[in-house]
């Protein structure tokens, strides 16, 4: 039910986690990048961007890519964005997070503070294999990176998420649009407007 001081569909408490999950080069980054200046402009928000590499880069160098360093860097994510919605905040966590059971603990994690509303970026394989703008794919089949998701270690699609987009039939402004239009009917983001 939306708060009765709710402005244009979108709540005036609680805060908000996202996590974009896909596989890698699926369009996380950018989705993220661009979502979060929507919110901004739009509702007047401060958002904290999370992004997968970033974080790994500061918050979890020390983990490697087996399943439970994948799963603490998950958890890592989940208790920065759970902190982030325990005060009224909005993050985004742009991030593979290829195992389901993973994303069902973050999504507790927030659920505890905030909404959580998880965005499956479903770009097909071939097109993040076309695009591989690291070049992982590439060193992955060439059997120079071990532990490369979607080529030798699995991406668990979410199978129920808010919002599922596909970056190849949709564009980046057309997928944040989405985003929008849902917020918009399910309003679980405030606006600093009347707040």
């Amino acid at each position: 039910m939306q708060d009765e001081n709710s402005r244009d569909g979108i709540q005036n408490a609680g805060g908000t986690a996202f996590l974009i999950t896909g596989l890698p080069a699926a369009g996380k980054t950018t989705l993220g990048a661009a979502l979060a200046a929507e919110l901004a402009s739009r509702f007047g928000r401060q958002v904290t961007l999370l992004d997968g590499d970033e974080v790994r880069k500061l918050l979890s160098s020390e983990l490697g890519f087996s399943r439970e360093h994948r799963r603490l860097n998950v958890l890592r994510h989940g208790y920065i964005a759970a902190e982030i919605a325990r005060h009224g905040g909005i993050a985004i966590c742009s991030l593979i997070a290829p195992y389901q059971a993973d994303r069902t603990e973050m999504r507790h994690m927030v659920a505890r503070y905030g909404s959580f509303v998880e965005i499956y970026l479903s770009t097909p394989l071939t097109e993040c294999e076309r695009r591989d703008p690291k070049g992982l794919y590439a060193r992955a089949r060439a059997g120079q990176l071990p532990h490369m998701t979607g080529i030798d270690d699995p991406y668990e699609p979410p199978p129920q998420p808010e919002l599922e987009l596909n970056g190849v039939r949709l564009t980046v402004a057309e997928s944040v649009e989405k985003v929008i239009a849902f917020l918009q009917k399910t309003a679980p983001v405030r606006t600093a407007r009347g707040a």
